[in-house]
């Protein structure tokens, strides 16, 4: 059975928008065996119960070509408890196999899917179909260059997330067993260890939007993991680096990190009054 017989692909009747292109997903003829790891309610989606149709308008961007990128459109038939990093299979499986998106766990660990979802940041395989409005849009997460469409060159967040030292700095011998730590002092910075690198928070920050050179919440959340972290030595190196232009003076305290982060870290230099409560951050953070 060939591709094409299982899925088909036609131009949207509106000829006087040409940048959005509509893919009508069909099931005729479709069997488990054309992606044999796939569930039945994968391949056909009726299979998972109350089923109900999904436009989904994805920006595809493709820099050697389309610079300024387009959106195209798809029909999908999706259960309401799906995922929208299911949705995106469907698409990339079953009907436009050059979509390109990152994705690794599907489980909210490895923080590979963050992408905007109907205007917001979030993690594609934590959202569920239901919790979003029909059409969806999706969009690469800002600030940071597109390589192809949900794909972006995270090179600056990495080498801003590198300055801050995000790693343990002890040169004490560790004793005969490990450096030991008392369950108060872990509660310390037990926030910022959930951070997962997705770059959710830093990719909805309207300064990092204007400067890239802006270290962003995600190198502060890291640093503070290690500042406040009672065996490590270099707390003051680390200081030192967020007392910089680009440091974490720089933050307007717009808050969009703290909604945007998929893990919930809660991290500001004076902490909302809306979290305050939710947040086991020393108030002088």
């Amino acid at each position: 059975m060939s591709y094409s017989s299982c899925f088909s692909s036609s131009r949207g009747a509106n000829d006087s928008a040409p940048i959005i292109t509509t893919h009508q997903q069909t099931n005729e003829n479709c069997s488990a065996f054309l992606v044999p790891h796939l569930s039945a309610s994968l391949v056909n989606p009726m299979a998972a119960g109350a089923a109900t149709n999904c436009i989904i308008r994805i920006v595809r961007i493709n820099p050697k070509i389309d610079r300024k990128g387009h959106r195209e459109e798809y029909n999908i038939e999706a259960d309401p408890d799906e995922r929208i990093l299911d949705l995106l299979h469907k698409v990339k499986w079953f009907d436009d196999g050059s979509l390109a998106f990152r994705r690794s766990c599907a489980h909210g660990v490895c923080g590979s899917d963050a992408m905007v979802v109907n205007g917001e940041n979030m993690l594609a395989c934590q959202v569920l179909v239901k919790e979003v409005s029909n059409p969806i849009k999706i969009e690469p997460i800002r600030g940071l260059p597109v390589i192809k469409d949900l794909v972006v060159d995270m090179e600056t967040f990495f080498e801003s997330y590198k300055k801050v030292m995000p790693y343990l700095v002890n040169d004490e011998e560790p004793g005969e067993r490990e450096r030991l730590q008392s369950p108060e002092d872990r509660d310390k910075f037990e926030d910022t260890t959930k951070c997962i690198l997705c770059a959710a928070c830093t990719t909805s920050c309207p300064v990092f939007w204007t400067a890239d050179t802006y270290v962003g919440p995600a190198a502060i959340v890291n640093a503070h993991r290690f500042v406040f972290d009672s065996r490590d030595n270099a707390s003051k190196q680390r200081l030192e680096i967020l007392k910089d232009v680009n440091g974490a003076f720089r933050c307007r305290t717009a808050f969009n990190c703290t909604t945007a982060c998929p893990r919930g870290c809660l991290l500001y230099t004076s902490p909302s009054p809306r979290d305050v409560e939710e947040s086991r951050m020393p108030s002088s953070a």
